[in-house]
């Protein structure tokens, strides 16, 4: 309807010169009234500027809607109205297509915002790259796991780990990989994940990656409570009898040695021989029971009683503690705190027996060696985090042992128990910190405590 309104305006408008043209010829050749052919002529030149402007006018309103459009520029107006005839509903009709535009416009930008929200505060690390390493998208996880406020280029995380950068950019859409990382004294175990995706003619490269080490701990140690609890409960089962029923034959036969008069009981030395037989049962069973009551309080760690003290404090405690120990093997030991007033939240008395096995371990390790050192130190990390390590000069442990003295029941010792280590880690877990290890064989090993 528009264009067919259109249509007839423009043939009116040709008509209209026509005639005016045919007028203005006649009174030429045929009359000598030149002024009203002048008049004729200007209304002639008015209809022809008239007629251009009316179809440039539409052309130009035209081209710049499409433009608009096209640059998604929604700020333009476009009134016709004042026009006339078929220009209001042209005028409507740019008006609704504008505002449906900016209605989907809109939609868009919620969809955009609602999905960076969520990308930006996933749990997961996610990074988006093109093929020249160039960073198009990092989320806060992936920032926090690299300790890197922003990053423009796959470059920037080689601080972190440059063979996770290089296995990052070998890897294909669909591929999975677990690699190990050591940084700043933590391990991390990473799961990556990649899928390839294309974006206005240019092809990227999505990751995700996930730090899996404090779950393949929490199962580790879930794996080895659970073999504790079986096992405890079944020697329990066995050794209390054994003990019980040893300590009552023992009370029996030190009443029949006393009753002389019962002639029917064995001689005085088979009584003996056999009371010394019955206590020793006694004796090696109340020790298994220690024994094996030892190894139950691995799944009772208490709640940690968190409360703000001085380091300076229980460094001192443990120095006056320790310290008589400490001479006896001829060990040096160096205390170190910075800044001097760092204080710790944390239960004391569980921290304390963890670094009471640390140093004690150390001390171990170093007795007999010329001379043998021993350093405590406590210091602020780059994250702002307490941390406290125990390191000494003693062999080292070699990298095999190293990767399980974590493990319960595992010891490099000939009278050790094995779960000193295990039971430290489980008290740093429950501060929600680590504990970590890294020895040189012949020259140093430290433990590293991280709040």
């Amino acid at each position: 309807m528009v264009f067919k309104r259109f249509r007839l305006a423009c043939i009116t408008r040709v008509l209209l010169i026509a005639a005016t043209l045919l007028v203005l010829f006649y009174l030429y050749f045929n009359t000598v009234k030149y002024a009203t052919i002048l008049i004729l002529g200007g209304l002639l030149v008015y209809q022809i500027v008239d007629l251009i402007n009316f179809v440039e006018k539409t052309n130009r309103d035209l081209t710049r809607f499409l433009l608009a459009i096209r640059h998604s520029d929604f700020s333009q107006s476009f009134s016709l109205a004042p026009r006339g005839g078929s220009y209001t509903e042209l005028s409507s009709a740019f008006a609704e297509v504008m505002d449906e535009f900016k209605r989907q416009r809109a939609e868009k930008e919620e969809h955009v915002n609602y999905l960076q929200t969520v990308v930006r505060h996933v749990g997961i690390g996610l990074i988006a790259f093109d093929g020249d390493g160039a960073i198009q998208l990092i989320n806060n996880a992936a920032k926090k796991l690299f300790k890197l406020p922003r990053a423009g280029h796959l470059e920037a995380l080689s601080s972190f780990s440059v063979t996770m950068v290089e296995r990052m950019q070998a890897l294909r859409s669909g591929e999975r990989a677990l690699i190990k990382v050591e940084a700043e004294g933590n391990v991390f175990q990473l799961v990556m994940y990649a899928v390839e995706f294309k974006m206005r003619g240019s092809h990227y490269t999505l990751v995700s990656i996930q730090n899996i080490q404090s779950e393949l701990e929490e199962k580790e140690l879930e794996a080895w409570q659970n073999l504790i609890r079986v096992l405890t409960h079944e020697i329990m089962n066995s050794v209390t009898p054994i003990s019980s029923l040893a300590a009552t034959a023992t009370s029996l036969l030190s009443d029949a040695t006393a009753a002389e008069s019962d002639r029917s009981l064995p001689t005085d030395e088979r009584i003996q021989d056999t009371m010394s037989a019955l206590r020793t049962i006694e004796k090696r069973s109340q020790a298994l029971i220690g024994f094996v009551d030892a190894y139950r309080n691995i799944m009772r760690v208490p709640q940690p009683e968190f409360r703000l003290f001085p380091v300076a404090e229980l460094f001192d405690h443990l120095q006056n503690l320790l310290q008589a120990h400490i001479d006896k093997h001829e060990v040096e030991m160096s205390i170190e705190i910075d800044p001097l007033s760092l204080e710790l939240t944390a239960d004391r008395d569980l921290i304390e027996q963890v670094l009471i096995n640390l140093i004690l371990n150390a001390v171990d390790a170093i007795r007999g060696q010329h001379p043998g050192q021993l350093w405590l130190h406590a210091w602020l990390d780059s994250r702002g985090r307490p941390v406290i390590q125990v390191r000494d000069n003693g062999p080292g442990i070699v990298k095999e042992a190293l990767d399980r003295i974590f493990i319960p029941f595992y010891t490099t010792k000939d009278d050790g128990s094995g779960i000193g280590l295990s039971l430290s880690r489980q008290i740093m877990r429950a501060h929600g910190g680590t504990i970590t290890a890294a020895s040189e064989a012949g020259r140093e090993t430290s433990f590293t405590l991280r709040f």
